[in-house]
């Protein structure tokens, strides 16, 4: 039987394991009082009664797989979600049985000794479960019928000589036992509704607060992103201004005597509008917005290289090759915005490592999921900056070096695309950054979406992929 902490509290299949305890218990009791006591019950009326509620349960049991079919009853869930948003059947269902379990209770306790059985506390037990399982208003229709068959036991009982009140007796009697077993399980049984429902409600809080805290990082990213198209908007004007007058310059003076750094100038100037516009190009890819970026056909390695391309200090990159079918393993991502992504990364590896130390960037096949380690022997980073490393505008950089972005921007990149990252680190040793990708499940969102919009990107070869 599966322990009842496995189920979500308040759902159905965790009825229907706590039904399942109290039957077990039920049968232990009587079972007990049978060879340890020379108390005279009715033990084949209590069985029948501990019968039915088997019975019941297992009928339960047996419509929970047939209405969740198989391979969607998670105890996790919530029976709203589990019966696709239609929960009225398994609350009337839950309710009946409640009903018919404290009428059960109220026969046990007739056949046993009525209201003087010590575990007629057990109505304080299902009362708790109807108040975390049902709603309210049927809830108290729980109460009234829990008062109805208590006052029944006051009145209509079959006296049990051994647990009676008239019994005189001297020491530590059957009803004082029987009182203080009760007592026990009852306020073991209501302590752990209570800490369950609390947990549950704080579980809940801390949902809310990351919620909201996503919610909050979106709106700073919406606001970067219309910061950086308005950037990339304003620059483009006066660079092609420069890069026309270069080039009318270029032209100009082709036939013309003039010193040889002047050519050297040009095309210095040249070189670097070409960066100013790569720039550009990255700066609105590393906003987020890959989601709206074409996506690419490409391959791990050619993903590798894109990425290598931008990345300063180049020297100090080590690729540690994969096997050849990692490197050959198909990817359909927006290839431009994961490069920048991960060559954010790098740098920010390749300033956390001193002099000439080398930074590692391997990948690998996980269960289906491509994994890109970033690996650096830099002072590594303690846990607090560690978990504040991935805020916007956070920075342990010297003033100057940068802004705070880079983590942030990746992380949302990266998150858009269904993947993660997670960060290792060691003070003194270094730190190591994993992005991990579902390729298998991105491919087939974006087939979807290519599909439906009727346009696809063909492959990238490498002359393509070196000539843009």
């Amino acid at each position: 039987m599966p322990f009842i902490g496995t189920a979500r509290l308040g759902s159905s299949p965790w009825l229907l394991h706590l039904r399942s305890f109290a039957v077990a218990g039920q049968l232990m009791t009587i079972l007990a009082a049978g060879l340890f006591t020379n108390v005279q019950l009715p033990y084949t009326r209590l069985l029948i009664l501990v019968g039915l509620t088997a019975i019941t349960n297992l009928a339960y049991g047996f419509w929970l797989h047939r209405v969740l079919a198989p391979g969607r009853v998670d105890p996790s869930r919530s029976d709203s979600d589990q019966l696709g948003g239609e929960p009225n059947v398994a609350h009337t269902v839950s309710l009946s049985l409640m009903m018919l379990d404290l009428v059960t209770l109220t026969a046990m306790l007739y056949f046993s000794g009525g209201a003087e059985n010590p575990f007629s506390f057990f109505y304080f037990v299902n009362l708790a479960v109807g108040g975390v399982m049902i709603r309210p208003r049927a809830a108290w229709s729980l109460t009234v019928l829990a008062i109805v068959g208590y006052t029944f036991l006051l009145h209509y009982s079959i006296p049990i000589e051994a647990i009676s009140t008239e019994r005189v007796g001297v020491g530590l009697d059957l009803r004082t036992f029987g009182l203080m077993l009760a007592f026990a399980t009852c306020a073991t049984v209501v302590t752990y509704f209570v800490t369950r429902t609390a947990g549950e409600l704080q579980q809940r809080e801390r949902q809310l607060r990351e919620t909201q805290a996503e919610r909050e990082a979106s709106h700073r990213l919406e606001g970067l992103t219309t910061l950086a198209a308005g950037a990339a908007h304003e620059l483009a004007t006066p660079l092609s201004t420069i890069d026309v007058i270069v080039r009318e310059l270029s032209h100009h003076l082709e036939d013309v005597a003039k010193p040889e750094s002047v050519d050297k100038d040009l095309k210095l100037i040249d070189g670097q509008l070409y960066m100013c516009k790569q720039i550009l190009q990255r700066m609105r890819s590393a906003a987020g917005d890959s989601m709206a970026q074409r996506w690419d056909r490409t391959t791990v390695g050619d993903l590798i290289d894109t990425t290598l391309e931008g990345i300063r200090d180049p020297h100090r990159v080590d690729v540690i090759d994969g096997p050849e079918r990692v490197e050959n393993q198909a990817l359909w991502i927006p290839e431009e915005a994961v490069a920048q992504a991960i060559r954010n990364l790098i740098h920010n590896a390749l300033d956390a490592s001193e002099g000439d130390r080398r930074v590692r960037v391997e990948s690998k096949l996980v269960k289906g999921q491509l994994q890109i380690a970033v690996i650096d022997r830099g002072q590594g980073m303690t846990e607090d900056v560690l978990n504040r490393a991935s805020d916007p505008f956070f920075t342990t950089k010297e003033p100057g070096r940068g802004i705070g972005l880079g983590l942030f921007l990746t992380r949302n990149v990266i998150s858009q695309l269904g993947g993660s990252i997670d960060f290792r680190s060691q003070v003194g040793e270094g730190t190591q950054a994993t992005v991990t990708l579902p390729f298998g499940k991105a491919r087939a969102e974006a087939e979807s979406e290519t599909l439906h919009d009727g346009a696809t990107t063909p492959p990238k070869s490498q002359t393509e992929k070196h000539a843009t």
